[in-house]
């Protein structure tokens, strides 16, 4: 794994930072039919993907964008409220297990989901 040396910019202290973090990324593996991926998502961007399903503006108009397709379908649903306090802490300590497998589905058509950390 490769090394990439940072100073804070505070105290001018060298600390080791990863260039390629297989530490900090968590994979979604899917194989169809035809199909084989894998999808690795650092940390940093599951933040930040939290962080924006958490804001105000996200929240109050999720119903909005999907209440038309909602009523064509016939399904009473409603986005749940996100805490970005309660998600995080959560997220920092999966950190904690990595190569644990968190989902891992086979659909009659053979297609599989598998989510590892």
């Amino acid at each position: 794994m490769a090394k990439l040396l940072i100073l804070n910019r505070q105290t001018g202290i060298p600390f080791l930072s990863s260039l390629i973090s297989d530490l900090l990324m968590m994979y979604v593996k899917v194989k169809a039919k035809d199909v084989r991926f894998t999808i690795p998502i650092p940390y940093a961007i599951l933040n930040i993907v939290i962080s924006i399903l958490s804001s105000k503006f996200f929240q109050q108009n999720a119903n909005k964008w999907t209440k038309e397709h909602f009523e064509r379908k016939k399904l009473e649903f409603t986005f749940p409220l996100i805490d970005k306090k309660t998600l995080k802490p959560i997220v920092k300590e999966l950190k904690n297990y990595k190569g644990i497998v968190l989902v891992d589905v086979k659909a009659k058509d053979g297609t599989e989901v598998k989510v590892r950390l």
